[in-house]
């Protein structure tokens, strides 16, 4: 069971269902923005912290624990709930979410328990994995490094410095996570730098490639049921997902990339979310 939520952890879609709910009403708290990313990447999310990851709430600091560096750090609000449903800090701290003072800061805040690294300026994350996933397999220590991309940071040029780096050192306890929405900061992914074809290019790289519908709570716990992919290759999990899912009109929406919901938007996509399966 998830401490300080009713929702049991072998049922993601509703431990994703009540992330996206929090992340909204944060965003609207805090007239921020980034709704879109944080409902894309919610499924995943719920199966990483509903059994996936070898974590433990009440020691956050353990050494042995597996990491995870939310890359895509503007969408914060969807790991700050997803950590609040898992138990890492009282789920009040979200009501203070990006107020003065308060440490749910827009990007995400290592002073967070459960939060492992600073994130936001794109293209980093993917380099701290391979950092952490390296000093673990010299101490010979069974942790893992998850780090999870967007597909825009896939135009910076230091994360294929970073999947160079970790083909060739063989980090297999390297898992990244691309959510593949195909929408960026100002356009479709495949108008402002297209990646196709993406997963040859990782292949490339030396990495075991596994692409799933990233909304598909069968093939997220498959693909995450197995790993590394293959002994010796870090892998990457190439997540097809929508962006701003779960919200009707916020689906497939460049808009919500920066708008936050007004009050009856809010209201009119929680009727939604409560209304879904």
């Amino acid at each position: 069971m998830i401490p300080n939520s009713s929702v049991p952890a072998s049922n993601p879609s509703a431990v994703a269902r009540s992330i996206r709910k929090s992340l909204l009403r944060m965003v609207h708290h805090a007239n921020a923005s980034h709704v879109g990313g944080g409902l894309s990447i919610a499924d995943v999310l719920a199966h990483l912290y509903g059994g996936v990851l070898r974590v433990d709430p009440s020691r956050p600091n353990d050494p042995e624990r597996d990491r995870l560096i939310l890359s895509k750090g503007h969408t914060a609000a969807a790991l700050y709930a997803t950590l609040a449903e898992r138990g890492f800090f009282p789920s009040e701290w979200l009501d203070h979410y990006g107020e003065e003072h308060s440490p749910l800061t827009g990007h995400t805040n290592h002073l967070v328990p459960g939060v492992d690294a600073s994130t936001g300026a794109l293209g980093h994350g993917l380099s701290l994995g391979c950092g952490i996933a390296l000093a673990m397999q010299r101490d010979r220590r069974p942790a893992r490094a998850f780090v999870v991309l967007s597909d825009g940071e896939l135009d910076e040029g230091s994360t294929w410095e970073a999947a160079l780096f970790a083909g060739h050192h063989q980090l297999e306890g390297l898992i990244a996570i691309v959510d593949y929405n195909q929408i960026q900061s100002f356009g479709n992914v495949c108008e402002i730098l297209d990646l196709e074809p993406l997963a040859d290019k990782w292949r490339a790289f030396r990495w075991q490639v596994v692409e799933i519908d990233g909304h598909d709570h069968d093939q997220i716990a498959g693909a995450l049921a197995r790993l590394p992919a293959k002994a010796g290759s870090p892998t990457v999990i190439l997540a097809r997902t929508v962006k701003g899912k779960g919200v009707s009109f916020m689906e497939g929406e460049l808009l919500w990339h920066y708008r936050s919901p007004d009050g009856a938007q809010l209201e009119r996509a929680l009727r939604e979310l409560d209304d879904s399966p």
